[in-house]
């Protein structure tokens, strides 16, 4: 379950690029409820979606030559100049060099053994998202990978992750956890490519939580995302549905079950 601890490897923030921030920050407030405010020059346009004033994501204008639109998540580094290290140590590769944001922190951008793009963020006055766990909030993350040995063995090496694996028909799901937690920390899970064909290239998909997944998944689409995935619903779990907003970022929603009727892990 995602932490406003932070431990060191956990995800602390979440963000989206795209051309037309106008177009999409309609979207999401029609899913979500989020409002964007946009920042100003001295953080050189980044702006943060917001619900009731508290921050659920970041938010970034690009030029539609410079990169496709797609959610980026970020983890907690102790240290980025030292993750920069560990990155390359264990087969990834720097994307951007580590960068000052005013007094909040320092960030890094990078690519995994199998290319997927992920950040770091070292704390300063800024520790991480205001929502998390809620409606609205990021609530689950999973990494799509062509290789789960060699992705789980990265990020153990980069940020000390811990694995979980739990029994599910017609396989297991590995899940992942801080360093310092338990099974009760875990945050996400690394899926193998090849087992959902609604999966294009790997990448890591950000789970936001809703209160009705289907009226969610209906709300997409009348905004102008697509469903690429329709609702699923997994005892013990709830129910999620794959979707992209309308410049074609990828993500999912989740509508969890009650706590009584969630599952437990096992090692």
């Amino acid at each position: 379950m995602l932490s406003t601890r932070f431990a060191v490897g956990a995800p602390v923030w979440a963000d989206m690029c795209a051309p037309d921030l106008d177009t999409v920050s309609d979207f999401y407030r029609e899913l979500f409820g989020w409002e964007l405010l946009r920042g100003g020059p001295e953080v050189g346009g980044y702006s943060q979606f917001q619900l009731s004033g508290r921050t659920t994501a970041g938010a970034m204008a690009i030029a539609a030559d410079e990169a496709p639109p797609a959610w980026t998540l970020y983890f907690r580094a102790a240290d980025v100049d030292a993750t920069i290290r560990s990155v390359e140590q264990a087969g990834g590769r720097g994307i951007f060099e580590p960068t000052d944001v005013l007094d909040l922190g320092r960030m890094a951008g990078f690519a995994d053994v199998t290319g997927v793009p992920f950040s770091a963020w070292q704390q300063g006055s800024l520790k991480g998202l205001d929502v998390l766990n809620e409606p609205g909030g990021l609530v689950w993350t999973e990494l799509y990978t062509p290789d789960v040995a060699a992705a789980t063995a990265f990020y153990g090496s980069v940020f000390g992750w811990q694995t979980t694996e739990m029994p599910f028909p017609g396989g297991t799901y590995t899940m992942v956890h801080p360093a310092d937690g338990t099974a009760d920390d875990m945050f996400g899970g690394v899926v193998p490519l090849d087992s959902d064909p609604s999966e294009a290239g790997a990448y890591w998909l950000p789970y936001f939580q809703v209160e009705d997944c289907d009226a969610t998944v209906a709300k997409a689409e009348r905004a102008g995302g697509s469903v690429r995935m329709a609702t699923v619903e997994m005892a013990g779990v709830g129910r999620f549905a794959k979707l992209a907003d309308p410049a074609g970022a990828r993500f999912a929603v989740l509508q969890p079950s009650p706590p009584g009727e969630q599952m437990e892990s096992s090692s």
